[in-house]
């Protein structure tokens, strides 16, 4: 029989019955996309995967608990047959084609009537790559051609300028600082824009990416004075929107952890101007993980707590309830905190936590400088100085530090 050449087409399932037969594992990736898309998912299966079944009881999907049945195509726009066996496989298949169905089989792409493609999304494009599914790895192969074309796009190699987005403002959580933490919402929406206000601590290397016609506000050299600078700053988001550019306030970390970024949304919205959030992976979480460093651990803490140290205790601006903090038994992320660090650790020692408390001072954390300072509550002061501790740096205390560093 004359092999002929596939013929791609988008479906738009949104509002219409899709059917899927089986509930393993081969379902359960499949299905997420289906419920993107919009379509009514149905499932028939005996058993399903716990995933499923947590699908089911958020009523994304309906479950059929049973064996397939041929009735339970009818009125289907799209089937994926997924079982492990392949007879019934086989069965769904022959009732689609009855029904002029099309179905994807997961055993045997040779008899059916669809194929699944690799799929990547970048902004309001889909690239989606089909190979031969009749030739042995093929779904390998084309995943990878998926990813090398995603990768380019998401680089900006190839002009999409059209698809452009609309003016405005969008506020990117870079990540803690080594480039390839950045969010792919955050890169896509980073390499869109037409102007970038940039934190220090942004990810440097990204600026390098973008298009030579982006302009770019380094933020860290406006004058000093952080109410006049975060004026200046809200008044360059704000007038390059309305001048129709798209604008990316690009900062460390989240937005919002110790950040200023909703005060820029409230100067967004009180000029009128469209402004959307990227989250960032925050630094307070992140950078101890990166290190090894677990802020929880099972039997050791139920809580973490993170506090701006760029106050010191006494201070009469500080928000921050000291005692409060001493008493508890879980982890204290210190943000902000080198500089404070001695005047706290003596506060909470004061205050009644334990001066054998281990602490981890993580330096330059997810950067190639990246190092970590072990020490204790009671002697933090002096481990500073003499490992030389400067900022940016992450300060862990509690027995967390002591589960990764057992000889703290």
């Amino acid at each position: 029989m004359t092999e002929f050449p596939t013929y791609p087409s988008g479906l738009r399932l949104a509002g219409r019955k899709v059917v899927v037969v089986g509930g393993g594992q081969v379902a359960q990736r499949r299905i997420p996309g289906l419920i993107a898309s919009g379509a009514v998912v149905t499932v028939v299966s005996p058993v399903v995967t716990p995933a499923i079944e947590g699908l089911v009881g958020g009523g994304e999907v309906t479950w059929i608990a049973r064996d397939f049945e041929d009735d339970d195509l009818q009125k289907a726009w799209y089937v994926i047959a997924a079982t492990d066996r392949a007879d019934v496989n086989s069965r769904v298949s022959e009732v689609a084609e009855g029904l002029h169905t099309f179905c994807v089989r997961s055993d045997d792409a040779t008899h059916a009537s669809a194929w699944t493609p690799a799929v990547g999304r970048q902004g309001e494009v889909t690239v989606a790559v089909l190979g031969d599914r009749r030739q042995h790895r093929d779904s390998r192969r084309t995943a990878a051609l998926r990813d090398r074309i995603m990768e380019s796009l998401r680089a900006g190699a190839f002009d999409i300028e059209p698809l452009r987005r609309p003016p405005g403002v969008v506020l990117i959580g870079g990540g803690p600082g080594d480039p390839d933490l950045i969010t792919v919402a955050g890169r896509q929406a980073l390499m869109e824009a037409d102007l970038v206000v940039a934190d220090r601590l942004a990810p440097r290397e990204l600026l390098g990416d973008l298009s030579p016609d982006v302009e770019i506000v380094d933020v860290a050299k406006l004058p000093r004075g952080r109410s006049a600078q975060q004026e200046e700053i809200n008044r360059i988001i704000v007038e390059g929107a309305l001048a129709g550019k798209r604008v990316a306030r690009f900062k460390g970390g989240d937005n919002f952890v110790f950040g200023r970024g909703y005060e820029e949304i409230l100067a967004c919205r009180e000029a009128g101007v469209p402004v959307t959030v990227i989250p960032g992976i925050s630094s307070p979480i992140a950078v101890p993980g990166i290190a090894g460093i677990p802020v929880t651990h099972r039997g050791i803490t139920h809580e973490f707590t993170i506090i701006s140290g760029h106050l010191p205790p006494g201070h009469p601006e500080s928000l921050v309830a000291w005692d409060g903090v001493a008493r508890m038994r879980g982890t204290v992320v210190l943000m902000m905190g080198v500089e404070n660090a001695p005047a706290i650790a003596a506060t909470l020692v004061e205050l009644g936590r334990d001066p054998e408390t281990p602490v981890a001072i993580v330096c330059d954390g997810t950067m190639p400088t990246e190092r970590t300072v072990l020490s204790r509550l009671g002697r933090l002061a002096e481990d500073l100085v003499v490992h030389q501790v400067k900022p940016p740096a992450i300060i862990v205390i509690g027995e967390v530090v002591r589960v990764a560093h057992p000889e703290v």
